[in-house]
């Protein structure tokens, strides 16, 4: 630096930095300050800037901002409240008797505090403090003041006596009920009196679990404890270096921590050490849910620590389980989130993929979107379950198409589907583009339009364990294409896909699908790469981790795309016979509306003694094999009372139980001449099958 002359005034750096901002930029010399920080870039922004960009807080609670919440809210007070009063009320005699025995020792602990005010003994150990010390003129002035005391408490308790004598007297000549009301009140207050400090009259109704109050120390121990560098580093220069921009306060059944990490620290390092995290709290890892904030910073961390574990927290009841229909074009409640609050999911103009590793609960999250549909009598559900456990089978009787099964006929069933509505697509596209613009103006469904206009209700087709169509070795390729267009084009025609899968990689999720679903819900996963499948590219990155999720955190997941800001979710979970009440009810209102699209089961059922004889004899004794297509179209010619309506899908349900299945079968086809390759049948095996059956019959009537 250079030497200060005390001749020469001292420089102005101030204005030294005006005049350089005039001038080019030149080096400057190893010893020469270096201006960076101006007094400009010092101001603090004004005071409008930085309350519009502020985050508003809501004005009323979440429970008072749901009508389903404030009835839920209500419903628990008024069930707290009477099992309260019941629990005390059928205690009431055991009461009575606490207050006898105890209303002596309240009695005399009364009259013993009374004497000890009237003879003020109170000061008698300050008294007795100034004889042990001779103060005399200290003692004197105690003593004058004790006995003013005395005299006028002596006064007051005349009086009191004679109003004791006098109420005794008129409570002897008064009516019975009025003594025994007095002598009630009394053993009450004498009763309470006399308890032992250690031992309540009342017994205890609830017993409400002890949580520690959450604060900003133990959040700051806890996080000091996961091991992060930048955490350690920052608290290591500066123990504030972790801010807290808003209170702790309580938020719902829990506590609610924003806090602001060091620099350089994002939320994703903290969601990694989810459990040192809960460990360090000293709470259950159900407990404690970190979340991010990447609108306001990636280190911007919002910690919820409940009083109780997500996954045995009491759920309430499903809101819709007693609704007789649903207007699916509404949000219905989805699930809760860790404070308990609902969390709604809409269906139109969207779709849904859900994943996670098997046992999680994705059979049971795509099954609620599924029910909606269901009870609404104006749309449309299709139903696939390629797992073939018959995990949605109580659903079938209001599905206009369904299948079940892990073979080929299955996915066949499937990728069928999807071509169809790629032509219903194309067919709703061709419907809106010939509506009046008054009618139509954004070119899309509307729940106006879905109600009036055939051939634009709401289409919800379900594809459970879809990994196993769009990873089949011979439909996975066409089926990945058409869901993608179905995807980009059905959302604003009234076509939705709810899509689950157990193995969310690339080449049984399409990038294609994957990249274009709307709304995403993703349960425990394994891996970055799955949990970025589901939730969308860089989620992992940005803090939004389904891999934080333990064993016991079944049926919760992060849903994503339902609102701004991605939510942590526990499904509402509905049992086998509750999904075959809800499935009657939704089959009894389509019918009473007239819009039951699927057949009585009794119709659509193929006559299993003839079938195999039938089936053999459509096939022309020089074609070992047919296809499937062929088949029903012959046997439809053959009797069309039976077989009018029959499908492949029932032909093959039928002749499974005779140990006959489809394989691929070369032939031409009839309208074209082109030679293909489709699902088909061996005459052999149905020969054999008919002369098996044909054989035991033999034997059972010998």
């Amino acid at each position: 630096m250079h030497s200060e002359d005390p001749q020469q005034p001292p420089i102005d750096w101030q204005r030294h930095e005006e005049e350089l901002a005039d001038v080019v930029q030149l080096p400057l010399d190893d010893d020469s300050p270096t201006l960076v920080d101006s007094p400009a870039a010092q101001d603090k922004p004004r005071f409008g800037t930085t309350m519009r960009r502020g985050e508003r807080r809501p004005v009323l609670p979440g429970w008072l901002r749901s009508r389903a919440e404030l009835l839920y809210t209500l419903q628990w007070v008024t069930g707290y409240v009477g099992h309260v009063a019941a629990y005390h009320a059928l205690r009431l005699p055991k009461y009575a008797l606490k207050l006898a025995f105890r209303s002596p020792v309240g009695l005399v602990k009364a009259i013993g505090g009374f004497f000890r005010w009237l003879f003020d003994l109170e000061g008698e150990a300050v008294r007795q403090a100034t004889v042990r010390t001779e103060d005399a003129e200290a003692y004197l002035k105690l003593s004058r003041q004790r006995d003013r005391r005395v005299r006028w408490r002596g006064i007051v308790a005349v009086f009191v006596l004679v109003g004791l004598l006098i109420g005794a007297a008129a409570l002897a000549a008064g009516p019975q009920w009025w003594t025994w009301a007095v002598t009630t009140v009394a053993v009450v207050v004498f009763g309470v009196a006399g308890a032992p400090a250690d031992r309540p009259l009342l017994d205890t109704a609830v017993v409400r679990p002890r949580v520690a109050a959450l604060t900003s120390d133990i959040v700051v121990r806890a996080l000091s404890v996961l091991g992060v560098a930048g955490i350690n580093q920052a608290l290591a220069k500066n123990p504030r270096a972790i801010g807290f921009p808003a209170p702790i306060t309580r938020d719902g059944p829990g506590w609610r921590a924003d806090a602001d990490l060091p620099p350089g620290v994002t939320v994703g390092e903290v969601m990694d050490r989810r459990d040192k995290l809960a460990s360090g709290l000293g709470r259950p890892l159900g407990c404690v849910w970190p979340e991010g904030n990447a609108d306001i910073s990636p280190s911007r961390i919002v910690l919820w620590v409940g009083d109780e574990p997500m996954a045995a927290s009491r759920q309430p009841v499903w809101p819709l389980l007693k609704a007789a229909t649903v207007d699916m074009s509404k949000p219905f409640p989805f699930g809760t989130d860790p404070r308990g609050r609902l969390v709604h999911l809409e269906l139109p103009y969207t779709n849904v993929l859900i994943g996670s590793i098997p046992g999680y609960g994705k059979t049971a999250a795509i099954q609620l979107p599924m029910l909606v549909t269901a009870l609404d009598p104006i749309a449309e559900l299709w139903g696939f379950e390629f797992k073939g456990t018959g995990g949605l089978d109580t659903l079938a009787k209001v599905c206009t198409r369904y299948a079940s099964g892990a073979d080929d006929d299955t996915a066949e069933a499937g990728l069928i589907a999807l071509r169809e509505l790629r032509a219903e697509c194309q067919k709703r596209a061709a419907i809106i583009k010939g509506l009046p613009k008054d009618v139509c103006p954004d070119n899309k469904v509307t729940p106006e339009l879905a109600r009036r206009i055939k051939g634009l209700h709401w289409l919800v087709a379900g594809f459970d364990e879809c990994q196993e169509l769009f990873a089949h070795p011979e439909f996975g390729k066409e089926a990945g294409e058409l869901a993608e267009k179905i995807i980009k084009l059905g959302r604003a025609l009234g076509v939705i896909l709810l899509l689950a899968t157990q193995r969310p990689d690339a080449k049984s999720l399409p990038t294609g699908v994957s990249a274009n679903v709307g709304t995403r819900y993703c349960l425990r996963v394994m891996g970055q790469l799955e949990n970025d499948m589901v939730l969308g590219t860089s989620s992992y990155r940005n803090g939004i981790r389904a891999t934080m999720f333990a064993k016991k955190d079944k049926g919760v997941g992060y849903l994503v795309g339902a609102a701004d800001e991605a939510q942590i979710v526990r499904t509402f979970y509905l049992d086998g016979p509750t999904v075959e009440k809800l499935a009657a009810r939704a089959y009894a209102a389509r019918q009473a509306a007239g819009t039951l699209t699927v057949q009585p089961a009794e119709a659509t059922t193929v006559r299993r003694e003839t079938v195999l004889e039938d089936t053999l004899a459509v096939i022309r004794a020089d074609e070992p094999k047919v296809w499937t297509e062929t088949l029903v179209t012959r046997l439809a010619g053959l009797r069309p009372d039976v077989y009018g309506d029959l499908t492949r899908e029932q032909l093959s349900a039928a002749l499974k139980p005779y140990g006959i299945s489809t394989s691929q079968v070369w032939g031409s086809d009839p309208d074209t001449g082109k030679s293909a390759n489709r699902r088909g049948l061996e005459r052999s095996a149905i020969a054999d099958a008919v002369a098996d059956r044909n054989r035991r019959r033999g034997d059972q009537a010998a």
